[in-house]
């Protein structure tokens, strides 16, 4: 079968870095389906994979954590699908990606595909989804409909995964949610996506919140938090809650002490990589964003389709993403059919 790797660690525009090969197909083991990949997605994790991970010797690493298809082998002990079903998925940071024809995955954390959206429309949800759900129920440990009367901070609020968090926070939760973006293009964009308010995160946040006269207990950081974390302490409700997705250098935690503050990393793989008991609450929290997108409750993501997927269509997706200009989500479709 096709797929597209890279096989030197380095700058996306090296020639390593997006290589197109033949390969097996692969073959599921009996918890795993086998995936016709329809639709893709890019996101800052291929980025800092590629960029900082050298892969096996003479053994290109495929890429691609969000995917979406067809369903045409199922194995022996899985039972939530069958051959024929559309599905999408953020898949397991610890197995070859999507960026390829056929792909192996275990069922546990594959979604039903939402019936009103394309492939590639559909692979922009599964990990930003993933992440902004466990970000507002698993980190701040909210149930749905709570939090009115309190706010949310959204650090980066135009990317992919600000731009999901924002929706599933206005339409599951009661609270108030301020989202940072610093350009008219991203600006516009967070309000599309349902922001309350706006912030300018080029501006100190603390300065910016003050002015709202806005003490958020919540604080999403999905970027630059090695910039933003003493702005963000200085800002948040006593006793309130960071989470941080990002990959900060050198944070001072004690500096939370004195607002008694909790924290926490989000990082949507740990399910899967350590195969925990509850592994298969990403499944059910994909059918209910699908189920979400089909009632018009959440909407699309995506802000910009890069054709079909190809050495010169992924290079260009990975090459926005890294530039961090990238608004929602880019996608892919699929390698052309025969």
């Amino acid at each position: 079968m096709k797929a597209i790797g890279y096989t030197e660690r380095g700058p996306i525009s090296a020639e390593t870095s997006v290589v197109e090969f033949e390969t097996e197909r692969p073959r599921p083991s009996p918890n795993d389906l086998l995936v016709e990949v329809r639709g893709i997605s890019v996101n800052p994790v291929d980025v800092k994979v590629r960029a900082n991970r050298q892969p096996p010797e003479g053994e290109p690493r495929i890429l691609g954590f969000d995917a979406a298809g067809v369903v045409r082998e199922a194995g022996a002990a899985t039972a939530r699908f069958k051959p024929g079903d559309e599905v999408f998925y953020a898949g397991d940071f610890t197995r070859p990606g999507a960026n390829a024809e056929f792909h192996a995955v275990d069922e546990r954390i594959v979604g039903r595909k939402p019936r009103s959206l394309g492939f590639a429309e559909a692979a922009a949800l599964p990990l930003t989804s993933i992440t902004a759900w466990e970000i507002l129920f698993d980190s701040f440990a909210l149930r749905e409909g709570e939090g009115e009367g309190e706010s949310l901070l959204v650090v980066g609020g135009a990317g992919g995964v600000g731009s999901i968090l924002i929706q599933l926070a206005k339409k599951l939760t009661g609270l108030t949610v301020i989202a940072t973006a610093s350009r008219p293009d991203t600006q516009a964009w967070v309000v599309k996506m349902g922001a309350d308010r706006i912030v300018n995160h080029r501006n100190p946040l603390d300065e910016e919140m003050r002015a709202l006269g806005i003490a958020p207990r919540y604080v999403a950081a999905l970027t630059n938090t090695d910039e933003h974390f003493a702005s963000i302490v200085e800002l948040i409700k006593p006793r309130g809650h960071i989470a941080v997705i990002d990959d900060p250098q050198s944070l001072d935690i004690t500096a939370i002490k004195l607002k008694a503050l909790s924290f926490s990393w989000e990082f949507m793989f740990a399910r899967s990589m350590f195969r925990t008991d509850d592994m298969d609450v990403q499944h059910e929290l994909l059918n209910r964003v699908a189920d979400l997108v089909d009632d018009g409750t959440l909407t699309a993501t995506v802000n910009r389709h890069g054709g079909e997927m190809g050495v010169g269509s992924l290079r260009s997706a990975l090459a926005l993403q890294e530039s961090g200009a990238a608004i929602g989500k880019t996608v892919l479709d699929g390698f052309r059919r025969a």
